[in-house]
């Protein structure tokens, strides 16, 4: 009798240990938080370390903002800390061009329309490494990527190319000194 009473503790007791460990690793599972894409995108630090090395790169992630922005929900101080993030992917010369709080308002006002139209970017891709051209004008090493949206709207879908004029700064950063729509590349499938 007195060896059965043993066991059943000793079972107890090995059960309330396996129970605690259990417990104690799954604690935190429940209470995770989803990292949304925008919060992934601000706190990158491309200010720092984090800035991409290439200038393909820099065009990718400059299409990861622009996804925030038309196909995202964020608050007004998110968008502020996206349309900074955007703004460090520039330039000198192109931010001197589109000082902030300018900035902040045309991006808002073009957000704005499209979203009126109920258009989102449904995917943003970049060309190739082997297709990205570079040159050296004025002593400055420059590139030339290009990057196209398909754009779901509500009859259909469109593509759109956009060429980007990369140069690098005294940091050898790749910045992105003017870009524009490729014209005659824009295509409406239904």
């Amino acid at each position: 009798m007195k060896r059965i009473r043993v066991i059943i503790i000793g079972i107890v007791c090995i059960s309330l240990v396996v129970g605690y460990y259990y417990f104690l690793s799954n604690k935190g599972s429940g209470d995770e938080t989803e990292v949304s894409e925008v919060q992934k995108v601000i706190l990158k630090d491309i200010g720092g370390k984090a800035y991409p090395a290439t200038p393909r790169e820099v065009v990718k992630f400059y299409n990861r903002i622009q996804c925030c922005y038309y196909n995202e929900e964020y608050t007004e101080d998110e968008f502020k800390k996206l349309a900074d993030q955007a703004r460090i992917l520039m330039d000198e010369e192109l931010a001197d061009n589109n000082p902030a709080e300018q900035y902040y308002l045309q991006v808002k006002n073009v957000v704005d329309d499209f979203r009126e139209k109920k258009k989102t970017i449904n995917n943003a891709s970049v060309c190739d490494s082997n297709q990205v051209k570079y040159s050296t004008i004025g002593g400055f090493e420059c590139a030339y990527v290009t990057s196209s949206y398909f754009v779901r709207e509500k009859d259909g879908f469109s593509k759109s190319n956009q060429n980007f004029v990369l140069r690098k700064d005294e940091e050898n950063r790749w910045k992105i000194l003017a870009f524009e729509l490729a014209e005659g590349e824009v295509s409406d499938n239904e």
